[in-house]
């Protein structure tokens, strides 16, 4: 069964004033794991930004979405998507008590169609497309949701669903088995480039049901190789 995907993220002696700064740092890491090197590409913008006051359960205190398409190659959204200007702006004003979030998209290899197990025949057929996926990149104040930060971490990434890297591969023909070792590889890729590039103290990758997933993807990886 899918489960969603996170990356939490803590940094040590971490002070509430530099959350922007560390926002940025890891933006920039998924902007370039996600563009492939490449500047031109719009996968490297901010696609929205958004603050939460308290908790989830609240309205935005500010929002802005942004069009990445040739539609804006000469419009404001243009620059205001740049990760530093959308960070700056988000987070002009800090409060303790609310989270910002960044909505960002690379792209992974999904199947036209779910997979279905009973459908083992079917599988083999299946057309596998370089999809944009969309992340989610949020940085919690102290006080958000009662502290969640402590939990989360005080940067933490959602993938979305787990299954462009987790599928079983018994009944996957080569290339879908290639398409999957390719998305958990950039999927590493982006979680060691921050470990090395954004001074946290400690990552986990992990699940909504509670499963870390670091040591279960490289062994993945290992058996794809």
């Amino acid at each position: 069964m899918a489960d969603q995907l996170y990356l939490s993220l803590w940094y040590p002696n971490f002070r509430f004033e530099s959350l922007p700064g560390a926002l940025t740092g890891v933006l920039r890491q998924f902007a370039l794991i996600a563009t492939d090197g490449k500047p031109s590409s719009p996968f490297g913008r901010v696609q929205a930004a958004s603050a939460y006051p308290i908790n989830w359960t609240e309205t935005p205190a500010y929002q802005r979405i942004y069009v990445n398409d040739d539609r804006a190659a000469e419009t404001p959204d243009t620059a205001g998507s740049i990760i530093e200007t959308a960070v700056a702006e988000a987070t002009e004003q800090l409060h303790e008590d609310t989270a910002y979030e960044f909505e960002m998209r690379w792209a992974l290899w999904t199947p036209d169609t779910p997979l279905d197990p009973a459908e083992e025949d079917i599988q083999l057929d299946r057309i596998w497309k370089l999809e944009p996926a969309k992340v989610r990149i949020i940085g919690f104040g102290p006080d958000f949701d009662d502290g969640a930060f402590e939990q989360n971490g005080q940067i933490r990434v959602d993938f979305g669903l787990d299954a462009p890297w987790v599928l079983e591969d018994e009944d996957l023909d080569e290339d879908a088995t290639k398409k999957i070792q390719q998305n958990v590889e950039k999927l590493l890729a982006f979680t060691l480039s921050v470990e090395k590039h954004c001074g946290i103290s400690s990552r986990l990758l992990w699940t909504e049901s509670g499963e870390p997933l670091a040591e279960k993807l490289i062994a993945k990886l290992q058996r794809l190789n």
